[in-house]
């Protein structure tokens, strides 16, 4: 039986759309574990703090990219079941990024 919110990635973001959704998470990913690398070894406090905020850009697009490509699907849910979102629910979604 299928969750009644089903896949989430696929009712709203097309694949190609996800591929690179997934590409900037596994960026942010490895900048992430470069800046705990980066912490463990005691760098400079200004490197991490240019590295930590290149993670917090890649998270940042992740999420707007996200947004941006199930804004049609939010705006009209396909299947029919699903009501579509509100002006009020996809301004909390941007404003959640922000």
């Amino acid at each position: 039986m299928r969750s009644e919110e089903g896949p989430p990635m696929a009712r709203t973001v097309d694949e190609e759309a996800t591929t690179a959704v997934l590409n900037r998470l596994r960026r942010a990913q490895g900048q992430l574990a470069g800046v705990i690398a980066m912490i463990e070894a005691g760098r400079d406090c200004k490197d991490v703090v240019t590295q930590l905020a290149a993670v917090s850009r890649a998270l940042d697009r992740a999420g707007f990219k996200i947004v941006a490509s199930g804004m049609r699907q939010c705006m009209a849910a396909a299947d029919g079941e699903t009501p579509p979102m509100t002006e009020a629910e996809l301004e909390r979604l941007f404003l959640a990024l922000a």
